[in-house]
């Protein structure tokens, strides 16, 4: 999440300038920071295809656009045989 990630620079910011500050704070931070990455990794081995190869994720692309493009040629059949009326908005 671009948010996420956009907090954690700032994060990381502010962890740098808290240096000169109490050593319990900079642990505190850290340990935040720590909870943000891992919340990071989570959300990346919950994305859709992550447990694939890049060969895998290219294969399965390619078949899903091969899918559409067999779906919207039978759409145009369908169409150029008029077997329905489509409704003009």
């Amino acid at each position: 999440d671009k948010d996420l990630y956009h907090s954690s620079n700032c994060f990381i910011l502010l962890l740098f300038s808290s240096m000169d500050k109490d050593s319990q704070d900079v642990y505190q931070e850290l340990n935040e920071l720590k909870n943000k990455f891992q919340a990071m990794r989570k959300q990346i081995n919950n994305m859709p295809g992550i447990d694939m190869s890049p060969e895998q994720q290219q294969g399965h692309l390619q078949s899903l656009r091969a899918q559409v493009q067999t779906k919207n040629e039978l759409l145009q059949k369908y169409k150029s045989l008029c077997m329905f009326e489509i409704p003009k908005d």
